[in-house]
């Protein structure tokens, strides 16, 4: 009954799936873009006061210092999202005032639970939120739920079993009554499991899709849809549910390959002893043969285009033989059969040819009376009746395997079938137009580009969109409003009237993940407001195993979110899911969460460094020296030490490079730029640096200079990393001195600082020379405690540089302070040095005995050379045998191969080394 249908979620454009391949986050960036807070049909935005923190959050236990921790506990996480959120701080406040920034959630299914889907859609979304809010925009992330129709009656109905109830023994009210008990008891443990991924919303504004205001905007859309006569109603195929007794989307179809059955079968031409072999998977659809169709180029069936065949247990029913371009000749036999009332191929051929339809099923998936003596049959039980009596009647020819596209039901899982239904739809062309112009003028960016091609490829070829379901949790279809109420018996009653109860509120829910929705939300939104909803559309791709295959039950491979969470914490799995590249699929594994745990600790432990090499509290005139170290002025950064003033200038650098990739959506370029900084240029070359001034130093000014540094880039990091790893460097920024300003609505770093490319180049030197004294020391087995003497030979201008870093040289490299030399010339014991180049004008000598005991290590090397060449000509050996290069896999000779010079390289350089030590030998007798 009409009255009983409702509109399908995606009506709402709020319908979410965690099966599809794309998600897209939506949003508003640009400036002087149309969206406005004020299109939302929320309560008005308030405005906040500048958010500050009232007292030190440490000493209200909420955070926890890297001093009295030996890493980052994930326990504290929830304790500093629910301080976050009591600060008020996923507000959005006008206090900077600049364009606003909006994000509307893909809502979750109400019956949804966590599953990595969610958490790369949240971490992204939110990444996005937390840059733009400390970017100083008014930053809106609005959160909520979808009522997820079909999903959420089915959860309620299998409850309702377990009571021995049956939803048909309940009237609409009594059920739905039921459903809202559900929701208010379990509704909210998806918005939970989201709050612990660290999404910053604005949960004041948490909406869901069948709350009063939305349903009243879905009634509003309706009625002036059907008013531009856009909406109408009519029986046409549908996908339908059996099982759930309900029209669905395409988009809530899934396709799975799955092992079927290939039916050959006999059509006999009529009047003729000839007959036509139609090869076909669903048998029992022929009773809905219309027609029988081969390609006109076939020149095995084209005398029988115009003949009549009679369709196989029908009792002679004739039906046409046409021709048709679309047929496939090497599919099957090349010979179709037409049922346009169980196929969505069919349906518009018949169209188009003007053919009946005829449809053989019930809406329970159940053969009708078309069917003849099948009737009542289901569907795959008259499957195999069928069969058996076309064996006896001589009109089954063969049956074999053949692998099928099955479609099925994304919420319940049944085998969807194509049939005639009534069902509301929307002319969308009219409305398709608009929204091609809207990416085609720039009003709608979609990344990736490359996206943009099926965006406009579905939209040029659209069809109508069913929009009804026949179910009884969700937007009832207001048919009041449609008609003269005296047409059903009642008092008559105009639209306007009607729309009184429910006043003009903008269509504007929730998102849904897939791709396609996105374009009908284009569409809605253009119609209702005149402009596009949101400026850009971000797609991303699916988190797979560390195999590449899709995450299923059935595999096993299923990675949950929250256990994930509770092993590596919320930041190391959000780093790890946003290192991917936008619209790729991502392999999520245990290295990449363990290497980012890791990535975590170091975090921790640098802030630890930090901290424990800060003056006193009371050191009042050291923090005055802290605070007189500028580092947005040149002449400041220029007259700070080389290490010093290299750290700084790339950390400038990559506030430029990190910020740009930002506002580019490039997140895995800003997650690896940040982690190379920190690792490799902070942690592995300043902080080891800084030890040289901080512990053997004797000047105070190098010493604060240093501590300055530590603090500056330290801070600048950990606003950098915010976004992608929220907990760990709230947590982090709490400890540090200074004002205690929350990092979550602390201010970007400023961009084009000063950065001086000569001192990045001179440190580039500084750091050849270490690695090849570090690669040497390694390469002779140096004990690593053991401090060894260096001549360093430069030119004049690399000299001068490299000398006064003399003690962060010793410090680095393990040298002996007091017998490193410099000089523009090799020393006199060069030809018993190891001789390193670390670059054009920057040379190393290290005397051999220093080293090593040289009688000792030329023994060592020989032992090791012997065992190397057994090795050696074992491998050629095996590569000389025709019978192993000839039978062997081709991989493994290969493999072989690769050993053989590998290992020939190998006994190369040791015997020049073993040459170097047996002359120096000679040389010091």
């Amino acid at each position: 009954m009409t009255l009983q249908m409702t509109l399908s979620s995606p009506f709402l454009l709020s319908s979410c799936s965690s099966a599809h391949r794309l998600n897209p986050l939506l949003f508003s960036k640009r400036r002087h873009c149309p969206i406005k807070f004020s299109h939302f049909p929320f309560p008005l935005l308030t405005k906040l006061r500048f958010l500050t923190v009232a007292a030190a959050a440490t000493e209200h236990g909420v955070f926890t210092s890297p001093e009295n921790a030996k890493s980052f506990d994930f326990s504290s996480e929830e304790r500093i999202y629910n301080w976050w959120e009591s600060q008020g701080f996923f507000k959005p406040t006008f206090d900077r005032g600049s364009d606003p920034f909006v994000v509307s959630m893909p809502p979750p299914n109400v019956t949804g639970s966590l599953h990595m889907g969610h958490a790369m859609f949240v971490t992204l979304e939110d990444i996005m939120v937390r840059y733009n809010r400390m970017k100083g925009r008014p930053t809106l992330w609005l959160p909520g739920t979808d009522h997820a129709g079909i999903a959420t009656q089915l959860v309620v109905e299998k409850m309702l079993a377990s009571e021995g109830i049956k939803r048909t023994d309940l009237s609409r009210d009594e059920f739905t009554k039921r459903v809202w008990e559900w929701k208010e008891k379990y509704g909210g443990t998806i918005t939970n499991q989201i709050k612990r991924l660290g999404a910053s919303c604005d949960w004041t504004r948490e909406r869901f899709t069948l709350d009063e205001q939305l349903s009243q905007s879905v009634i509003e859309a309706f009625i002036k849809l059907h008013e531009k006569g856009l909406i109408y109603q009519g029986s046409y195929l549908v996908n339908w549910s059996p099982n759930l007794q309900t029209a669905v989307s395409d988009l809530e179809v899934e396709y799975s390959e799955e092992p079927g059955t290939l039916y050959h079968i006999k059509y006999r031409v009529a009047g003729q002893s000839d007959f036509l072999t139609v090869a076909t998977t669903r048998p029992e659809t022929l009773f809905g043969d219309v027609a029988i169709a081969v390609n006109p180029k076939d020149d095995r069936y084209s005398k029988f285009i115009g003949k009549m065949a009679i369709v196989p247990m029908t009792y002679g029913r004739h039906v046409p033989i046409i021709a048709d371009r679309h047929v496939d000749k090497d599919f099957g036999t090349g010979v179709l059969k037409i049922s346009p009332g169980h196929d969505h191929n069919d349906y518009y051929l018949a169209r188009k040819l003007g053919l009946p339809i005829l449809n053989v099923m019930n809406k329970d998936g159940t053969l009708n009376e078309v069917a003849g003596l099948y009737c009542g049959l289901d569907r795959f039980e008259a499957r195999k009746k069928l069969w058996s009596e076309l064996e006896e009647t001589g009109l089954a020819i063969k049956k074999e395997p053949h692998n099928l596209r099955v479609p099925r039901s994304q919420r319940g899982g049944e085998i969807i079938e194509p049939l005639v239904s009534k069902q509301w739809f929307v002319t969308m062309e009219p409305l398709a137009e608009k929204a091609l112009r809207a990416v085609e003028k720039g009003e709608l960016t979609i990344m990736p580009e490359r996206f943009e091609k099926i965006y406009n490829h579905w939209l040029s070829n659209i069809k109508d969109w069913c929009i009804s379901r026949q179910l009884w949790w969700g937007h009832r279809i207001p048919v009041c409003a449609l008609w003269p109420f005296s047409t059903l018996g009642w008092p008559d009653v105009s639209a306007e009237d009607f729309k009184k109860f429910y006043p003009t509120t903008m269509l504007e829910t929730g998102h849904d993940i897939l791709f396609f929705w996105v374009a009908r939300m284009v569409m809605m939104g253009i119609e209702f407001t005149g402009t596009v909803p949101f400026s850009y559309v971000y797609l991303h791709g699916l988190i797979r195993d560390s195999q590449g295959r899709k995450m299923s039950k059935t595999l096993g491979n299923v990675i949950d979110p929250l256990d994930t969470i509770k092993e590596f914490g919320t930041d190391a799995l959000r780093f790890t899911i946003s290192l991917g590249t936008a619209g790729q699929d991502l392999n999520l594994s245990t290295e990449r969460l363990t290497a980012n745990k890791a990535f975590t600790n170091k975090l921790w432990n640098a802030g630890k460094f930090v901290l424990q090499n800060m003056p006193s509290q009371t050191d009042v005139s050291a923090w005055e020296a802290i605070k007189n170290c500028k580092f947005d002025e040149e002449e400041s950064v220029l007259r700070l030490p080389l290490p010093e003033c290299w750290v700084v200038s790339e950390l400038h650098v990559l506030i430029d490079m990190v910020t740009a990739s930002y506002d580019k959506f490039f997140f895995g370029d800003v997650g690896r730029e940040i982690y190379d900084f920190f690792w490799s240029d902070f942690a592995d070359w300043y902080i080891e640096a800084s030890k040289a001034r901080l512990y053997q130093s004797g000047a105070d000014s190098a010493c604060s200079e240093a501590q300055a540094v530590l603090l500056y880039v330290f801070k600048n990091v950990l606003k950098l990393l915010h976004p992608f790893m929220p907990f760990v460097t709230e947590e982090l920024w709490q400890a540090l001195p200074g004002p205690k300003e929350a990092l979550i609505v602390s201010p970007w770093p400023q961009t084009s600082l000063p950065r001086f490319p000569n001192s990045i180049k001179k440190f580039e030197n500084f750091q050849a020379l270490t690695r090849a004294i570090r690669n040497a020391r390694a390469e002779y087995s140096v004990e690593p405690a053991k401090r060894i003497s260096a001549s360093i030979v430069a030119s004049e201008e690399v000299m001068q540089y490299i000398s006064n870093e003399k003690e962060v040289l010793a410090l680095l490299s393990r040298l002996d302070l007091q017998n490193i030399h410099f000089a523009d010339s090799p020393p006199g014991d060069a030809n018993q040095s190891v001789h390193l180049v670390a670059s054009e004008g920057l040379e190393a000598y290290l005397p051999l005995a220093d080293m090593v005991n040289i009688s000792v290590e030329a023994e060592r090397l020989s032992k090791r050379l012997s065992k190397m060449q057994v090795e050696y000509d074992g491998l050629v050996a095996r590569l000389n045998s025709q019978k192993f290069v000839e039978k062997a896999p081709e991989d493994v000779v290969r493999g072989v191969r690769e050993k053989a010079a590998e290992a020939e390289e190998k006994i190369k350089l040791t015997k020049n080394r073993l040459a170097f030590l047996k002359s120096s030998i000679l040389v010091s007798q």
